[in-house]
C-alpha cells in the first residue's frame, strides 16, 4: 500500500505523522520505505539526525521531490510492505503526482476553521485525481488536537459523515512529539507506554485496515 500524507496547508504535522506511521509498521517487522517529497526535506533531516546519533535505522528514507513521483513510487512496493509519501505544501504539480501514486491519501488537519478552509483546495485535487484513479481512498486525520476541547469534539463529529470522512484515530497535541523530533527518535522509543505511542499505534492499525 502506498499512503500519502498531503495537505496544501503547511504546519499540520504531515512529516511527524509520516515518520511515526513508518516507525510503527517497521517495529512490527514490516519493510517500509518513506519518500520525502517535500522540498524542505524534513524527513531526510530527521533521518540524518538519527544517523549522527548512531541510532539504529528502522526504515529507509529517500528524497523524491519531483513531479515524476507517480511513475517512480509504484516500483517501490516490490521491496516494501508499505510506502509512505511525506508530501509538500503548496506545490501543485508535486501534490498531483503524489495523489496519482497513492492508494490512500491522509489529509492531516487541526481542529480549526482555518484548516477546514485550506482543505477545500486539497479536496478539489483529490476529485481531479479520481478522474484517473477512481479507486483512490482519502481520509482526514485530526492531528495536534487540544485535548478535551469542544472544538476538537465538534470537528471530529462534523467529519464523521463528511466525504472523505475522518479516521476514528486522532492525535493530540503533545510535547513528546517535538522532543522526539529533536533527537531523531519516535515517541515509542522515548516512552512506549505514553499516550502518544498508543495514539500512533491505533492510527497505524486503522490505516492498515483500509489496505486494498
Amino acid at each position: 500500500m502506498i499512503v500519502a500524507l498531503l495537505n496544501q496547508k503547511g504546519g499540520v504535522g504531515k512529516t511527524t505523522l509520516a515518520l511515526h506511521l513508518a516507525g510503527q509498521w517497521a517495529r512490527q517487522g514490516k519493510p517500509i520505505t518513506l519518500i520525502d517529497a517535500d522540498p524542505q526535506s524534513s524527513a531526510l533531516d530527521w533521518s540524518e539526525q538519527r544517523a549522527r546519533r548512531r541510532i539504529d535505522r528502522l526504515f529507509g528514507v529517500i528524497g523524491l521531490a519531483r513531479d515524476t513521483l507517480h511513475r517512480e513510487a509504484p516500483e517501490l512496493p516490490r521491496h516494501a510492505d508499505h510506502v509512505i509519501i511525506d508530501g509538500p505544501p503548496r506545490v501543485a504539480a508535486l501534490l498531483r503526482s503524489a495523489l496519482l501514486a497513492a492508494d490512500l491519501t491522509l489529509i492531516p488537519a487541526q481542529p480549526s476553521p482555518f484548516d477546514g478552509w485550506a482543505s477545500a483546495e486539497m479536496l478539489a485535487l483529490i476529485a481531479e485525481a479520481r478522474v484517473f484513479r477512481p479507486e483512490l481512498l482519502a481520509r482526514f486525520i485530526l492531528n495536534r488536537c487540544p485535548a478535551r476541547t469542544v472544538i476538537a469534539r465538534e470537528t471530529a463529529h462534523s467529519l464523521a459523515e463528511h466525504d472523505p470522512p475522518a479516521l476514528a484515530a486522532r492525535i493530540d497535541q503533545r510535547v513528546i512529539f517535538a522532543d522526539a523530533a529533536r533527537t531523531g527518535q519516535l515517541v515509542f522509543e522515548q516512552d512506549d507506554s505514553s499516550s502518544a505511542a498508543r495514539e500512533i499505534a491505533a492510527l497505524a492499525a486503522e490505516v492498515e485496515r483500509l489496505s486494498p
